[in-house]
């Protein structure tokens, strides 16, 4: 990686595009070149990040109407996707259209939901509205990305953070016959996993000293979980219970399951230790994990526990990073052929 080459943030205001900026501002080949928002066209990045401030030059947000601009200044660039769902499909249909026309050569990853299905019926059945590009949706492949090898489409989606963090325990036990295919998840999340709008359950005053569930085994999560555990050679049912934790970063996910005769916490733990064996961010820890030894990083650390009729799986990951910035950043160092750990290797933040 000689020259670090141009990349475009979209939908650049939000926490997932600071993560994206912040990742970028260190990565060896990739730099930080435009930063699309059409809430603040022309004002200054660091005025949004101030935590960026000093590492990303004079840097301005961009309106919609710049990317033919962008495109055409660029004969290649890396495209990171953080707009809204509905909103994205849009925006990459646009600047396919508008690369396309200006001979610019496109790598893209996308962490909306807008990608998260093969197929546009799929999507509107769980999003209620038609899907803003239908015709892309050929194009890109939703994985995580240690659950697939190489490089399944020539686009990629990552999932979202608590479908990441359930499918990195799952699969493996899944895959190995180790447990039922039916799955129970309780998973505790940060209150940055609901963006920057402050809504009454995310609000800091009614948040910060309480814990309290929310879209109990309706949420929109289950099903994306179930379609991917499938595409990863994994069918089980999901039944999902999403938490508000009182804590900014991480989801912390138990999976309660019932093991497969014979199954044993040794032998769970051996399956996901052979089956993460290459992996550079996934740790299997013979003690559940803290949360906070993962936030700030891109990495997982998964457990087990038994008893002989419940097998518990364990899985702590940041929500803003592994499930999303540190995810995307990692499937694009696979797209563009760079090493997967390029711009992720930063230690955890310890205390927070």
């Amino acid at each position: 990686m000689t020259a670090r080459l141009p990349a475009l943030v979209l939908g650049g205001s939000g926490y997932v595009a600071g993560e994206l900026l912040r990742l970028l501002a260190g990565h060896p080949g990739l730099r930080p070149a435009a930063v699309l928002s059409d809430s603040k066209p022309g004002a200054a990045v660091e005025q949004t990040f101030p935590h960026l401030a000093g590492s990303l030059g004079a840097l301005t947000f961009c309106g919609r109407d710049a990317l033919p601009r962008i495109v055409a200044e660029h004969p290649r660039l890396a495209v990171l996707g953080a707009a809204p769902h509905g909103a994205s499909a849009v925006l990459f249909a646009e600047l396919f259209a508008a690369a396309e026309s200006a001979g610019c050569e496109l790598t893209a990853v996308d962490l909306s939901a807008d990608f998260r299905f093969a197929g546009a019926a799929a999507w509107e059945a769980v999003y209620g509205h038609p899907h803003g590009a239908p015709e892309l949706l050929a194009s890109f492949a939703c994985a995580v990305p240690e659950l697939v090898a190489g490089v399944p489409a020539r686009a990629l989606a990552h999932p979202g953070c608590f479908t990441t963090a359930t499918l990195l325990a799952a699969v493996p036990l899944l895959r190995a016959g180790l447990i039922e295919p039916r799955v129970t998840v309780v998973a505790v999340t940060g209150s940055t996993g609901a963006g920057r709008t402050p809504t009454p359950t995310t609000h800091h005053p009614e948040r910060r000293s309480t814990l309290f569930a929310y879209a109990p085994l309706m949420h929109r999560h289950q099903p994306e979980m179930e379609a991917l555990a499938a595409a990863a050679g994994a069918p089980a049912r999901f039944h999902f219970v999403p938490q508000s934790g009182p804590f900014a970063r991480g989801i912390h996910a138990t999976l309660v399951t019932t093991p497969a005769a014979g199954a044993t916490a040794e032998r769970a733990r051996e399956a996901l230790a052979d089956f993460y064996a290459g992996a550079p961010f996934v740790d299997v820890l013979a003690a559940p994990p803290r949360l906070q030894d993962v936030v700030g990083t891109n990495r997982c650390k998964l457990a087990v526990a038994a008893d002989g009729e419940t097998l518990v799986a364990f899985s702590v990951i940041d929500n803003l990073v592994k499930g999303a910035a540190g995810g995307a950043v990692q499937w694009m160092n696979r797209l563009l052929g760079d090493d997967e750990t390029a711009g992720l290797v930063t230690p955890g933040l310890g205390w927070i």
